[in-house]
């Protein structure tokens, strides 16, 4: 049984949310302010997190609990689930690692679907490696199966929505990827300023490793590709 946490100061949406979840058949734990949540994490992390951004009088508490949680974790699953719905908090949210943003307006079935598809894709992670679920262009190997990204056989930590983008991007080198086309890779629906900010992740991340790093260029107007 997968293991949910949510962590929402409103008393009556966390168990709302709480009681649908489990009744999709998660085991699920709530939490009302960030110093618990984070503890609880420190003991046993969860197979995913959905957390608000305001948290009791921490205003984007949120956001602290998530870069706690992806330094802990690189693949955790973790979505926002919040009322504040402007470009700044969903970008602010994304670039600190979470792979979701979602506003309270959501639907249960689309919210239960969005759940579902990033325990698909965290699932491929226990799948033992085959030969042929790896792809090598060069400096850069990928394992499909794992969901891990080696550059220079150095392990490039990525969400698993970065993840997709980069196997998009680089499964058909010198190919132009637009925003739409990664959107639909990496399963989420977002707008052209977020796709934009996990570009510029990404980059950051190979260059940590290798600051010459160049493969991902923009092609303005159309979107993406890999450097052949």
């Amino acid at each position: 049984m997968k293991k949910i946490v949510i962590v929402e100061d409103e008393q009556a949406i966390r168990e709302n949310y709480i009681d649908v979840l489990k009744k999709h058949g998660y085991d699920v734990q709530g939490f009302d302010n960030r110093p618990d949540a984070q503890h609880a994490f420190s003991e046993q992390l969860p197979d995913l997190a959905i957390i608000d951004i305001g948290l009791q009088n921490e205003i984007d508490g949120g956001f602290t609990l998530c870069q706690s949680l992806r330094a802990m974790s690189p693949t955790l699953p973790i979505i926002f689930l919040t009322a504040r719905d402007s470009d700044f908090d969903t970008v602010c949210g994304l670039r600190m690692g979470a792979d979701d943003y979602l506003t309270k307006d959501i639907s249960l079935p689309h919210l239960i679907a969005r759940i579902a598809a990033l325990f698909r894709r965290s699932d491929l992670m226990a799948t033992p490696t085959e030969q042929d679920t790896l792809m090598e262009r060069g400096a850069l190997t990928i394992d499909k199966n794992k969901m891990q990204v080696f550059w220079n056989h150095q392990l490039i930590e990525l969400t698993v929505t970065e993840f997709w983008m980069v196997y998009a991007l680089a499964k058909r080198p010198g190919h132009v990827k637009s925003r739409h086309d990664l959107m639909d890779e990496a399963q989420v629906v977002v707008d052209d300023s977020t796709i934009t900010s996990h570009i510029k992740r990404i980059r950051k991340k190979f260059m940590q490793y290798d600051a010459s790093f160049d493969r991902i260029s923009t092609v303005y107007g159309m979107g993406y590709r890999w450097g052949a």
